[in-house]
């Protein structure tokens, strides 16, 4: 079983180390659960025992979380990548390759809400991070947590939309 649980491991650090962006927990589990290759519990542990190793990182965005891939999860990849079939590999790569642009699109829009109990403020926090830089980073201060959640809802829907009419405002 532990054979198992170190090839679910690789099968993450492997979809990780191919792409340059972070990825969420499902779009990770689209492609395990799809090639049934695990349990969703099995793959949340596999996720949590590699945070906890220092191989992956974890960011949490408005109800999202995103995986990125550590100098060490790296390594590991360089040291054992070769345990992963090379039909897992292709399986991986034609996954990375047809959706490529929604995986990088998803994981490069965020929000994020909490409360300043300072101020008795509700912060929204939008933003568009494109090559690990804010294309657009916005902060909203708001009366209620509703209004908060609200935003950061709206933004994941309608960040395109938003984008496109602050440019056409500001140019």
């Amino acid at each position: 079983m532990s054979e198992q649980i170190t090839l679910y491991k690789l099968i993450i650090l492997y979809m990780l180390n191919e792409v340059d962006f972070p990825m969420t927990t499902s779009q990770i589990s689209e492609f395990v659960l799809e090639q049934e290759y695990t349990t969703f519990f099995k793959l949340k542990e596999s996720l949590d025992e590699m945070v906890a190793t220092d191989l992956l990182m974890v960011e949490d965005t408005h109800n999202r979380t995103l995986y990125h891939l550590t100098t060490e999860g790296a390594r590991t990849v360089e040291y054992f990548g070769n345990k992963i079939s090379p039909a897992i590999q292709e399986d991986i790569e034609s996954f990375l390759k047809e959706k490529h642009y929604d995986l990088k699109e998803e994981s490069a829009v965020k929000s994020n809400t909490f409360f300043d109990e300072e101020n008795g403020e509700h912060h929204v926090r939008c933003r568009i991070v494109e090559n690990g830089s804010n294309l657009l980073d916005l902060k909203l201060i708001v009366p209620t947590e509703k209004e908060a959640q609200s935003i950061a809802n709206a933004w994941l829907k309608d960040y395109e939309e938003v984008y496109a009419m602050l440019l056409s405002k500001l140019l």
